[in-house]
C-alpha cells in the first residue's frame, strides 16, 4: 500500500493483491508434471498490445511458464496488414499438443471480426476466458463445469471449492481481476453466502464492452451487487444489473439464479452518487470521472491504460486503486493452471 500526502483516502497499488495469487499460481505450476506453454498471438503495432505482450513474457518467465510470442501481421512485417495471419496462428497453436494456453492481443479489427477470432480459439486453451461457451456459463452463473466435456456442473456450488470431479469455469482476466482486488479490500462480506457476498453493496462500471464492461457488471450482479452500468456513448442511458427480481419472487425464491439488466433512467451522475464503488474502464485520456459527482467514502478502480479519474479523486474515494493490470496478468496465470487445459497432455504423460 502506498500513502501520501495528495488526499485523504488511501492509494492502493495492485502489487500486494497481485502478490497473493502469484503464490497460488506458483503452487499450482508445481503439481503440473511439467511447465505448461503459454502462446500469445501479436497481430498489430498497437502500443498498449506490444507492452501488455512484453508485460506477460516477463511475467511468465518470473514463474516459470514457457511464453511463445508469434508476431504476424503488421506486427511481423511492415508489408503485412493488421491481424493477417492471426486465425492461421490460432489454428496452428489450437492443433499443436505442446500449447496449453493460447492468448491474442485485442483489439485486432474490432467488433464482430475479433467476436469470431474469439471462438476460433479451442475453449480447451482460452485462458481468457473469451470463448461463446464461458461468456454463457458467465451470464448464467455456471461457476464449474467437467473438465472433459466444459458441461456445467450438477452439483450447486456451497464456497469457492470446485465440486468433485468439476474445475472452475473461466472467467475474463481483467474483470475477474477487479473483483479479486474487491475481495482483497474487504468490498466482499465473506460472512455472507457463496455467490451473495457482494450484497448490500452499489457499483457503477463505466465501460460497456464484451471483453471488460459487460462481463464485470454480470460478476458483479451475480455475486449479489446491484451494478449501474454506463458507457460513454450512451452516458445518460444507464443499465442495471441485478439478481434480485424487482416484484415479489415466488414462493420459495431467494433470488434469481443469475443477474437480470433493467433499464435504467437514472443519468451516470445519479448513479456514481449512490455507488460505493465506481470502476472505470474508458480508453481514453480524455475522459475523466468528475470527483464532485462521487459518493462521500467510495471506492474508485481505474481499470483502464488511461487515468479515468481526476487528480483530486482522493479527496472523495477512501481508496483508490489506480490499475490493476498487476492482477489481471495472474489471473491469467491462474486460468492456464485450470486443470482442463493441461487435461490432454498430463493424461499422457
Amino acid at each position: 500500500m502506498a500513502v501520501d500526502g495528495l488526499g485523504k483516502g488511501l492509494l492502493l497499488k495492485a502489487d500486494p493483491i497481485a502478490d497473493t495469487f502469484r503464490d497460488e499460481v506458483k503452487n499450482s505450476l508445481a503439481q503440473c508434471s511439467r511447465p505448461p506453454t503459454l502462446v500469445g498471438i501479436l497481430g498489430t503495432t498497437s502500443a498498449p498490445s506490444k507492452f501488455y505482450a512484453d508485460f506477460t513474457r516477463k511475467q511468465c518467465e518470473q514463474l516459470g511458464v514457457r511464453f511463445v510470442l508469434k508476431k504476424v501481421g503488421s506486427a511481423g512485417s511492415s508489408d503485412r496488414a493488421d491481424g493477417e495471419g492471426v486465425e492461421e496462428a490460432i489454428v496452428e497453436a489450437n492443433e499443436d499438443p505442446d500449447v496449453d494456453g493460447i492468448m491474442v492481443y485485442y483489439p485486432i479489427y474490432g467488433g464482430q471480426q475479433d467476436h469470431y477470432l474469439q471462438q476460433v480459439v479451442s475453449p480447451f486453451k482460452d485462458v481468457e476466458g473469451l470463448h461463446s461457451k464461458f461468456h454463457y456459463n458467465l451470464y448464467h452463473n455456471i461457476r464449474f463445469v467437467d473438465p472433459k466435456s466444459l458441461a456445467p456442473a450438477t452439483t450447486a456450488p456451497v464456497d469457492d471449492i470446485a465440486p468433485p470431479g468439476t474445475v472452475k469455469s473461466i472467467l475474463p482476466c481483467t474483470p475477474l481481476g477487479v473483483v479479486k482486488c474487491l475481495e482483497y479490500i474487504g468490498v466482499y462480506n465473506k460472512i455472507l453466502p457463496y455467490g451473495d457476498r457482494a450484497y448490500g453493496k452499489t457499483v457503477t462500471v463505466i465501460n460497456r464492452s464484451e471483453v471488460v464492461g459487460r462481463p464485470l457488471a454480470a460478476l458483479l450482479a451475480n455475486d449479489g451487487a446491484r451494478v449501474f452500468s454506463a458507457d460513454i456513448d450512451s452516458i445518460q442511458a444507464s443499465l442495471e444489473y441485478t439478481k434480485r427480481p424487482r416484484s415479489s419472487p415466488e414462493a420459495g425464491k431467494k433470488y434469481l439464479p443469475h443477474h437480470t439488466a433493467h433499464p435504467c433512467n437514472l443519468t451516470l451522475q445519479e448513479c456514481l452518487a449512490l455507488s460505493d464503488v465506481v470502476i472505470s474502464a474508458v480508453p481514453s485520456a480524455e475522459y475523466k470521472v468528475k470527483t464532485k459527482c462521487l459518493k462521500e467514502g467510495c471506492i474508485t478502480v481505474n481499470v483502464a491504460a488511461d487515468k479515468n479519474f481526476e487528480k483530486d479523486v482522493r479527496d472523495k474515494a477512501s481508496i483508490h486503486i489506480p490499475a490493476v493490470g498487476k492482477v489481471t496478468i495472474l489471473m491469467l496465470l491462474r486460468n492456464l493452471c485450470v486443470p482442463h487445459l493441461l487435461l490432454s497432455r498430463d493424461s499422457s504423460d
